[in-house]
C-alpha cells in the first residue's frame, strides 16, 4: 500500500506542472506563427518539445530526479485515455504508450543535444516537423521561443516549477 501511496502522490505531484506543459504546447502561436501542424501528431511533436525541454530543467537539478519521473509519468496516463479516444483498442493501447515514451526519450535525447551543440534546428527539423522544413520563419520562431522557455526555466525555482508555474 505505502508504495502505491508513494506512485500516486509522486504523479499527483506533478499534474500541475504537466497541465501547465500541455497548456503551453497548445498556444495558438506554435500552430500559426511556427507552422506546427494542428494534428493528433503535431500536438503530440509539440507537447513532447515542450516538455523535453521542462524535462531538461528538472534533470538539471540535483536530487529532482523523482519530480522528473513523475512529469514523464503524467505523460503517459495523460497518453493512454487520449488513444483509446481516437480509438486505439485495449490490446494494444500499451504498445501505442510505450512507443510514445520511446519517442519522448528520442526527443528529451536529440533536445539535449541540440542545445549543447548550440541550435536546436535539426531535432525541430526531424521531431518535430517531420523532415518537412516550415520555411525559415516558421522554424525562427519556434526555436526562438523554445531557447526562451529554456532561459527562463534555468532562472525558475523548482517549487515554483511543482506549482505549474512555467515562464
Amino acid at each position: 500500500m505505502a508504495f502505491l501511496e508513494r506512485l500516486f502522490g509522486r504523479k499527483d505531484e506533478a499534474a500541475s506542472l504537466y497541465r501547465a506543459v500541455v497548456e503551453r504546447a497548445r498556444a495558438a502561436h506554435w500552430y500559426e506563427a511556427g507552422d506546427v501542424a494542428d494534428t493528433i501528431d503535431g500536438r503530440f511533436d509539440m507537447i513532447a518539445a515542450v516538455l523535453s525541454i521542462v524535462l531538461l530543467r528538472i534533470e538539471a537539478e540535483p536530487g529532482a530526479e523523482s519530480f522528473g519521473v513523475a512529469l514523464a509519468e503524467r505523460f503517459v496516463d495523460d497518453m493512454d485515455p487520449q488513444l483509446r479516444e481516437i480509438g486505439i483498442g485495449d490490446i494494444v493501447v500499451g504498445k501505442h504508450v510505450g512507443k510514445m515514451m520511446s519517442m519522448l526519450g528520442g526527443r528529451l535525447g536529440a533536445y539535449r543535444q541540440g542545445l549543447a551543440a548550440g541550435s536546436l534546428d535539426p531535432a525541430l527539423l526531424r521531431n518535430l516537423y517531420r523532415d518537412q522544413h516550415p520555411g525559415d520563419a516558421a522554424l525562427a520562431h519556434v526555436r526562438g521561443s523554445l531557447m526562451s522557455l529554456h532561459a527562463a526555466l534555468a532562472k525558475t525555482e523548482l517549487d515554483a516549477l511543482k506549482a505549474g508555474q512555467l515562464p
